[in-house]
């Protein structure tokens, strides 16, 4: 503390890890799944932020795993490609009562997160309750709750589909927490 008073830096340069406000951002947020990996991608350098792209990608059941997590790869890649982010947020850990469920979506999670170190991105983590609280102001609010108001807040002309929904507001709840004086403990670093 001493050393960043002694140096002049305030809380938020002191940590790199903090999301700042270092100017206009192009956010992509990720709600990652094996057979419907949600993404949204949101540019906040106008009051209104804008959305830029916004979908699911959609892996049929009887395809291997393997496949399912080069799709998930190769899709984001080009998503990041189109849409040059600076910054990504990915929905974070649940706990799921069946393990299985829990490997699966960690694999898949991990072939998003892949992507996004390998594009240079910084990437933060969001709590799931977190990111309903923000949106919708109810920790356990419903899939419809978070995709209407994130068509509201976004002035989308149709009711984004439920995982495309949830990566758009897993971006809003990033934005919003750019540049805050205090450090919210469910949105941390990957």
């Amino acid at each position: 503390m001493q050393q960043r008073i002694a140096s002049g830096k305030d809380a938020a340069q002191a940590d790199p890890a903090r999301p700042t406000a270092d100017g206009p951002q192009i956010i992509l947020g990720i709600d990652p799944s094996l057979r419907g990996t949600g993404y949204g991608v949101i540019d906040i350098r106008q009051a209104t932020p804008a959305t830029l792209s916004h979908g699911t990608l959609r892996c049929p059941a009887d395809w291997p795993l393997s496949r399912c997590l080069r799709e998930i790869s190769e899709t984001l890649e080009a998503i990041v490609q189109k849409t040059n982010p600076t910054v990504a947020a990915v929905e974070g850990l649940f706990h799921a009562q069946n393990i299985r469920t829990a490997l699966v979506m960690g694999q898949a999670r991990g072939a998003a997160l892949a992507v996004l170190a390998k594009a240079g991105l910084d990437v933060f983590e969001i709590a799931p309750r977190k990111v309903k609280q923000a949106i919708v102001g109810y920790g356990a609010a419903q899939k419809e709750a978070v995709a209407k108001m994130v068509q509201t807040r976004l002035a989308l002309p149709e009711l984004p589909e439920p995982d495309a929904a949830d990566a758009l507001a897993i971006a809003l709840t990033y934005a919003q927490s750019i540049g805050t004086p205090l450090p919210d403990k469910a949105i941390k670093p990957v």
